[in-house]
């Protein structure tokens, strides 16, 4: 069993009017101890909805979120079991997740009181070991968080996540307001946290040249679906949904081997009023009659390989593999 199940999940949102917006719609997928998963899609597919519901602090309007084999209740004013402490998570912004007028190592110490993990006058050691473990200095756990950077403050957000022994963290854009030089530092912390502790990640994000760098394996969002799932290498050797083809051919490499891409044609539809039949049609250079109408489960195409696509399963014998460009080394 996996460290973390989503299953069939579904967020839901009322608009103005009482209009229901479906954010999430059936979206499945598993995370086990010591993997990095991504999740990636254009902004505005629910990918960070997705994220809150998994950590409780969204209630979903359908599903089950199964966390070391039991099912995880939505957070209320309640405390949350140690258990279920064991999931953290990371927000894209380290400056809003900190608190501007507390000392750094009062701020870690501070969870650690709350989930009892040492006693008072060990919490100050335990909160430098966890900020010499993400990359900083013991002396920093006496300074504010205005005096880091925004790569410094993210290893100090890591490292609070990290004072609580968890088996997951689910980590929403965590290098989105990052400069590339603290991007890259940041994605090998992640690397290294998930081998030496077997930390299970759900990496969220829509830069895919980093999540196809560190993650074991990856999920593709669109409009609130799962549309593809599958080790990293396969999905860009051979993605098997026009949607996913599409996000890779539009990484830049900064190489100089190519243009700049095209944006992908067409407007993200209403998610309030989803076009009947595979969500992806409208922009889909490969739809056809079947399209427009039947809806596409996402079903194993072949091993280890899923996607919510009529034409997949051919793709998955015809296309040659190789084809698909690959992100950028780096």
């Amino acid at each position: 069993m996996s460290a973390l199940e989503i299953r069939d999940l579904e967020v839901a949102y009322e608009r103005r009017g009482g209009e229901p917006v479906r954010a999430v719609v059936d979206a499945s997928l598993s995370v086990d101890c010591g993997e990095i998963v991504g999740l990636v899609g254009e902004s505005g597919c629910g990918k960070s909805t997705l994220a809150r519901a998994a950590v409780g602090l969204i209630r979903p309007a359908g599903g089950t979120i199964v966390f070391e084999g039991r099912e995880l209740p939505p957070l209320d004013r309640g405390a949350r079991s140690r258990e279920a402490a064991r999931l953290q998570m990371v927000f894209q912004n380290p400056y809003a997740s900190l608190n501007p007028r507390r000392r750094i190592g009062r701020q870690i110490a501070d969870a650690l009181a709350i989930l009892g993990l040492a006693g008072r006058d060990k919490r100050p050691r335990r909160a430098q070991e966890l900020l010499e473990r993400v990359g900083m200095p013991a002396s920093a756990a006496s300074r504010y968080p205005h005096e880091f950077s925004g790569g410094q403050r993210q290893r100090i957000a890591i490292a609070r996540a990290l004072a609580a022994d968890p088996s997951v963290l689910v980590l929403d854009e965590p290098l989105s307001s990052l400069d590339a030089s603290a991007q890259a530092q940041i994605a090998n912390l992640l690397v290294d946290l998930s081998h030496n502790l077997g930390l299970g990640l759900l990496l969220i994000s829509h830069d895919l040249g980093i999540v196809h760098q560190v993650a074991d394996r990856v999920c593709v969002m669109y409009l609130g679906e799962i549309v593809e799932e599958g080790e990293t290498d396969e999905v860009w050797a051979r993605p098997l949904h026009p949607y996913t083809e599409a996000l890779i051919h539009a990484i830049p490499h900064p190489d100089g081997r190519r243009f700049m891409p095209e944006a992908l044609p067409g407007e993200v539809p209403d998610p309030a009023r989803p076009p009947a039949g595979c969500r992806f049609h409208p922009r889909c250079p490969l739809a056809f009659e079947r399209c427009t109408h039947d809806h596409p489960a996402l079903e194993e195409v072949v091993d280890g390989r899923a996607a919510a696509c009529w034409l997949a399963a051919d793709r998955s014998v015809t296309r040659p593999a190789g084809t698909a460009p690959r992100a950028a080394e780096g």
